[in-house]
């Protein structure tokens, strides 16, 4: 392997985060805006949950088209489309109203992100070689835009409204079109897997499944309750800041998450961020809410690269890409639900209790990954 080859894959993983980057803004203000101003976009506060969990739904059900046209058509078409259609739902955002318009933009970028997430993986384990590290930067540079676009989203809201920051984002969405053309064109080779992409969670993907449901379900609901009870005044700015802290943990924190995979191995990262982030958990669901938030979103930030890399290690050659394509399917599934439980349990269940097993599970299914690890390798 050349240097020549490490700095290609470095430079296009980076250009295919930062597009994404770009991106990714138009969605993330909707959590900040759709709630707290479902009135100013013709729609109730149901409807805006709905409206919220739409883009994971469509991805659950429609990842493996974009698969497909991605392994087809290659990156640099697949994520200009991408960026095209992020750029027109902005614009949506900014004029549409009413639940069926909002529904149908919510659509169709669930699979702009699809497509675009799947771009970033696959570029940033291109190469065995700094796979980590990679992923690691990638999700770094990744978070930069929505931490920059949420305190400044709700900035411009109090002054505004909710709609004008969305024509900004159109813009945003338009430099990631134009970072897209950068990207290779060649397509990917599917290792000759016809039909059924899918297939039963292997220990890695049931890791991320229990991973969404815990920490991008039940922990964000619980942490959205929290923010409640201690906002107050300029909420819309102060909801946005607190939204930003977790970016902020991802562009800091990633990199090193990366880094000690590549060092100690993502296996053994994976299975002690996985027991560290049971006892934050636990400790968020019983008195020391601040502290055990603050180590949630350390370490989930910290978690974030290993996963990629590990789909990567134990799917090599041309079964990296569905196989990743696949893991993000389960991903979604267990976040999607996680909000649907924390609804049901929460208000009949003890805090502690919820989280305490959430907490548990998430290290039980890191401790399968580290046996299927060893187990292959005997």
């Amino acid at each position: 392997m050349t240097d020549q080859a490490l700095r290609t894959a470095d430079t296009q993983s980076r250009r295919a985060a930062l597009t994404l980057a770009l991106c990714l803004p138009s969605d993330v203000l909707l959590y900040l805006l759709l709630p707290m101003e479902s009135q100013a976009f013709g729609i109730t506060l149901a409807q805006a949950g709905v409206l919220l969990a739409a883009n994971r739904l469509v991805r659950i059900f429609g990842y493996r088209h974009v698969l497909n046209f991605y392994a087809r058509n290659g990156d640099r078409l697949t994520c200009m489309i991408a960026a095209g259609a992020a750029t027109l739902c902005a614009l949506g955002n900014s004029m549409l109203s009413g639940f069926a318009a909002l529904l149908g933009l919510r659509l169709v970028w669930g699979l702009c992100f699809a497509a675009l997430n799947l771009s970033t993986q696959v570029l940033a384990t291109s190469e065995p070689a700094g796979a980590a590290r990679r992923a690691g930067r990638s999700r770094a540079l990744i978070a930069l835009g929505p931490m920059l676009a949420l305190p400044l989203g709700g900035w411009l809201t109090l002054w505004a409204g909710p709609r004008p920051i969305f024509v900004i984002l159109a813009g945003a969405c338009l430099v990631g079109l134009w970072m897209a053309r950068g990207l290779p064109s060649a397509g990917h080779d599917l290792h000759g897997t016809p039909g059924r992409r899918f297939k039963w969670p292997d220990s890695v993907a049931m890791w991320s499944f229990i991973e969404g449901v815990a920490l991008d379900g039940l922990f964000i609901f619980g942490l959205s309750i929290q923010a409640q009870k201690i906002l107050g005044g300029d909420a819309v700015l102060i909801a946005g800041g607190l939204m930003a802290l977790r970016y902020v943990s991802e562009m800091l924190l990633s990199p090193l998450g990366g880094r000690a995979a590549q060092r100690f191995g993502a296996t053994s990262m994976l299975l002690l961020f996985s027991f560290l982030s049971a006892l934050a958990l636990t400790a968020f669901g019983s008195y020391w809410v601040i502290v055990g938030a603050a180590a949630v979103l350390v370490l989930r930030a910290l978690q974030l690269p290993l996963v990629t890399t590990l789909v990567a290690e134990r799917n090599p050659g041309s079964m990296r890409v569905s196989a990743l394509a696949s893991n993000a399917v389960w991903r979604d599934i267990g976040a999607g639900l996680g909000p649907l439980l924390a609804g049901l349990l929460l208000p009949i269940a003890s805090a502690p209790w919820v989280f305490g097993v959430a907490g548990a599970a998430i290290a039980v299914s890191a401790v399968f990954c580290w046996r299927a690890k060893a187990t292959t390798e005997r």
